[in-house]
C-alpha cells in the first residue's frame, strides 16, 4: 500500500536506472523498472496508453488519532507512517482524482485496473473513479483467512478488505477477463468475487536489518496473482502506482508479466528491487494463455462443408434425437420446410428466442455415439493454426 502523500515535499525522482529519471511522454515506457518519487510527477511522464492493467495499492488515509493496544498493552504495529496522513477528506479526495486521471491515461483503450481499500477509503475511492470517467465491473472481497483481532472488543473483527475492478471506460468491450481458465483451476465452477486468501507473513513478509516489518501493509502474493491471472496476459504491462515492497513486481516477474513500479520512499523501493530480483519466472508452459473462445477466429457452418469435415444432405439431430435437420449445401441447415441459420434452427425447434446451434446439433456415429457440431468448428480452427504456422 502506497507511499505518495499529496501536499508533502516532494523527492527527486530516481528511477531503477538513472537514465530515465529524465524520460518524456513521448519515450517508451520503462518496463522492468521502480521510479522513486511522487507518483503524480512519475505519471505525468510516461507515454499515454502504455499498460495493459493497473494494481493501485494508494493510501487508506486511516486517520488514527491514537495509538492502539492489546488487552496485554503492548502495542499494535499499526499504520501511522507519514504517507498514509491527510489534513482532511477533502485532500484525500483531491489527491485520489489526481493519481486516477493520471492512470487512466497510460491505460490502453481495453486496459483494467485493481484498486484495494479498506473501508476507510475504498467508497471515496470508488465514487472518485467513476467521476474520472472508469466503470467498474466488479467489487471483490478479499477475506482474510487470519485476520487481526479487535481488541477493544467494540466492533465486528475487521477481516476483509475491498478490490474495486475497473474498466477504463463503459465502452471498453475487449478487455481481458480469462473466465475459462479461472473456471478450469476452480473445479469447473465460476470464479467468485469473493476471495479467502491468508494475509501476508511468515516467511513471505519482508523484514529489515532490525528484525521489523519492512513494510507494514504488505499485501499477499497470492492476491497479485489471482489478480493478473484474471486480468493480464504474459508479456502485459502491469502498472503500480504505489509500488511500496514490490508485491506487484515480483508476481508479475513470476508469471511473465512486465511492470512499471512508482515508489514514494527508496528504502521500500532498495527493498522491493532486492525482492523482484530473487524471484523465478515460471517456466513459459506454465503461464502461457490459451487462446480464449473470444480470441478463437470465427468459423461459419458453411466452412465446415467446404473442408469436407460435414457433407451437404448430412443430418443433425439434438443429442436427445427430438428434432432432425438436413445440411444444406449454402451452410443453413432445413427443419421440414423451414431453412435458417443452425442457430435459428435450433431456437425454432425449442420454442426458444435464441440457440447456441453450435452445441445444440451434432451428428450420430457409426457407433451411434452423439457428437455436437461444435467438435467440427474445433478441427476447422485446428487446420487454420496449422496453415498460419
Amino acid at each position: 500500500m502506497s507511499r505518495a502523500l499529496a501536499g508533502a515535499p516532494r523527492r527527486p525522482n530516481a528511477s531503477l536506472r538513472p537514465e530515465r529519471a529524465q524520460s518524456s511522454a513521448h519515450d517508451a515506457p520503462p518496463l522492468d523498472e521502480i521510479i522513486v518519487g511522487d507518483c503524480l510527477d512519475a505519471l505525468g511522464r510516461l507515454p499515454d496508453a502504455c499498460v495493459d492493467a493497473v494494481f493501485a495499492d494508494p493510501p487508506y488515509n486511516l486517520q488514527l488519532a491514537s495509538t492502539l493496544s492489546r488487552p496485554d498493552q503492548s502495542l499494535v504495529d499499526a499504520v501511522d507512517d507519514d504517507w498514509d496522513k491527510f489534513d482532511s477528506f477533502s485532500h484525500y479526495d483531491e489527491f485520489t482524482r489526481a493519481w486516477l486521471k493520471a492512470v487512466r491515461r497510460v491505460m490502453k483503450p481495453h486496459a483494467t485496473l485493481f484498486v484495494i481499500g479498506s473501508y476507510h477509503n475504498i467508497f471515496r475511492v470508488g465514487a472518485a473513479l467513476q467521476d474520472e470517467g472508469y466503470w467498474i465491473l466488479n467489487d471483490i472481497v478479499w477475506r482474510k483467512a487470519n485476520p487481526m483481532p479487535n481488541f477493544r472488543g467494540r466492533r465486528f473483527t475487521n477481516a476483509h478488505e475491498t478490490l474495486i475492478w475497473a474498466a477504463r471506460d463503459a465502452g471498453a468491450k475487449n478487455y481481458r477477463f480469462n473466465y475459462e481458465l479461472l473456471k478450469a483451476g476452480n473445479e469447473d465452477v465460476q470464479p467468485r468475487s469473493d476471495w479467502l486468501i491468508p494475509i501476508c507473513s511468515g516467511a513471505e513478509r519482508l523484514k529489515d536489518e532490525d528484525g521489523r516489518k519492512a513494510h507494514p501493509t504488505q499485501k499477499p502474493e497470492a492476491l497479485l496473482t489471482r489478480a493478473l491471472l484474471a486480468a493480464t496476459a504474459p508479456g502485459d504491462v502491469v502498472l503500480d502506482p504505489f509500488f511500496g515492497t514490490g508485491t506487484t513486481g515480483a508476481a508479475a516477474r513470476r508469471l511473465g508479466r512486465r511492470f512499471i513500479g512508482v515508489e514514494r520512499e527508496e528504502v521500500y523501493a532498495r527493498a522491493a528491487r532486492a525482492r523482484i530480483a530473487a524471484v523465478e519466472p515460471l517456466p513459459k508452459a506454465a503461464v502461457a494463455a490459451p487462446p480464449g473462445r473470444r480470441d478463437e477466429p470465427r468459423v461459419p457452418f458453411s466452412a465446415l462443408i467446404e473442408a469436407g469435415l460435414i457433407a451437404p444432405g448430412a443430418m443433425l439431430s439434438d443429442e436427445k434425437r427430438r428434432h432432425a435437420a438436413v445440411v444444406r449445401a449454402d451452410g443453413a441447415i432445413a427443419l421440414g420446410d423451414i431453412v435458417g441459420s443452425i442457430h435459428k434452427i435450433g431456437a425454432l425447434a425449442q420454442g426458444l428466442p435464441a440457440c447456441n446451434g453450435w452445441t445444440y446439433w451434432g451428428l450420430c456415429g457409426e457407433n451411434g455415439a452423439w457428437s455436437a457440431v461444435d467438435a467440427l468448428r474445433g478441427r476447422a480452427r485446428a487446420r487454420m493454426r496449422e496453415a498460419e504456422a
